[in-house]
């Protein structure tokens, strides 16, 4: 699943730069592996003036998520140059893994299952308890990375969004329209073949839900419990004029679709670089939540002090006000809460923080029983007549 699909710019890695320290003979204390674009750069140079003990913060950034969850898997590679060399052939290569790692919510199942990550000591974050009890909930799971509130904690959240829908503002007016409120707003006949959605059944059958009565549920166990749904995502399917997960957002910028849903972290940057032909709005009737997190590699360090350092300092109320002024998601640490409750500097991101009613009605898309996935997979093919299988968040499996 491509969420947020990033070219690797020279920025980034000149942001880098700043923490590897004066000298060559600095040892590397914390090492992390996180999704470009993140965190906020003047977060990292924050850290690294108050946390100035470690020698060198080693950040290698990936564009997508997808690479992400690959690499926990993968050995790394010798970051010793010298050991290459015919003369030190026989002279034992330092193989350095990352102490945290940025992983999508939708792939922290299959990593638990897989053992490709270790679960976190929460006895030792500070600021857990500041957690909201829904993201303390999130990650808090079995050994076969389904939610259980007796289960071990698999990650630390750091930021959250939304899906969204995001339309043609000057199209609507053009033509005298309605701009969209909530998800029924797909299915007017004016739109009809002129909408993009996301090419992931989770989020496609799950708005339809939400269309059909708020109280619904993304993660709705049986299906056939709801006869309409059949007709309404076939009527939604006659709207649609193009299904991507990665490029949805390319015909709404040419005026060939009006309205695309997608994730809050594509449209918000386009809003920026358009405002007066992009508007965007999280409907209300509820929507599908996402997170990214910190994660711990297998055979990441045993030595848990700094990585411990860098999740509570993103929790920290000052640093989560930061954090959501600069980037292109919300902190955890002030989820659910209304626009006059937040922090001045914030109080106008309304796009970044639905209103709380709405709020109460959104989820993070969770892992299904084998007999539901089997469920959303026929309804899937049978909607798109072309034997897709069932994708998530990265593509694949329900």
């Amino acid at each position: 699943m491509k969420r947020r699909d990033f070219l690797l710019g020279t920025s980034v890695l000149a942001i880098s730069s700043l923490f590897t320290g004066c000298g060559s003979q600095q040892q590397t204390n914390l090492r992390i592996r996180l999704l470009k674009d993140s965190i906020p750069p003047q977060l990292l140079n924050k850290f690294r003036r108050e946390f100035h003990q470690i020698g060198e913060l080693d950040l290698t950034v990936e564009a997508q998520l997808i690479q992400l969850f690959e690499s926990l898997a993968e050995k790394p590679k010798s970051q010793n140059w010298w050991s290459k060399l015919p003369l030190l052939a026989g002279r034992e290569k330092v193989i350095q893994f990352p102490d945290l790692v940025t992983l999508g919510d939708y792939w922290l199942a299959e990593a638990i299952e897989q053992k490709l990550i270790q679960p976190l000591d929460t006895e030792q974050l500070k600021a857990w308890k500041q957690l909201p009890p829904q993201y303390q909930q999130l990650v808090r799971r079995n050994q076969q990375g389904n939610i259980d509130q007796k289960g071990q904690v698999w990650g630390a959240p750091y930021r959250w969004g939304t899906t969204m829908i995001v339309y043609r503002r000057d199209k609507f007016k053009a033509e005298g329209l309605k701009p969209p409120q909530d998800w029924n707003d797909l299915w007017r006949k004016e739109l009809r073949d002129r909408i993009s959605l996301l090419d992931q059944p989770r989020e496609v059958i799950g708005l339809t839900l939400k269309k059909i009565n708020p109280q619904n549920s993304y993660n709705t166990q049986q299906l056939d419990k709801i006869p309409q749904l059949k007709s309404e995502l076939k009527a939604l399917d006659r709207q649609v004029k193009f299904y991507s997960d990665n490029t949805y957002l390319q015909p709404l910028i040419l005026g060939d679709t009006w309205l695309a849903v997608g994730w809050s972290t594509d449209i918000l940057p386009v809003i920026q670089r358009y405002p007066n032909m992009i508007g965007a709005v999280i409907p209300k009737s509820g929507t599908s939540l996402w997170a990214d997190l910190w994660v711990r590699p297998t055979q990441a360090s045993n030595n848990f002090s700094f990585a411990r350092d860098w999740i509570d300092f993103g929790w920290q109320s000052e640093i989560a006000v930061l954090f959501s002024r600069f980037g292109k998601a919300a902190s955890p640490i002030f989820a659910g809460e209304s626009l006059e409750e937040l922090p001045k500097v914030i109080s106008n991101k309304k796009l970044i923080f639905p209103a709380p009613d709405v709020y109460q009605r959104s989820e993070f898309i969770l892992p299904l029983s084998l007999k539901a996935k089997q469920q959303y997979l026929n309804l899937w093919r049978e909607i798109r007549f072309q034997g897709l299988g069932l994708g998530d968040r990265k593509g694949g499996g329900a």
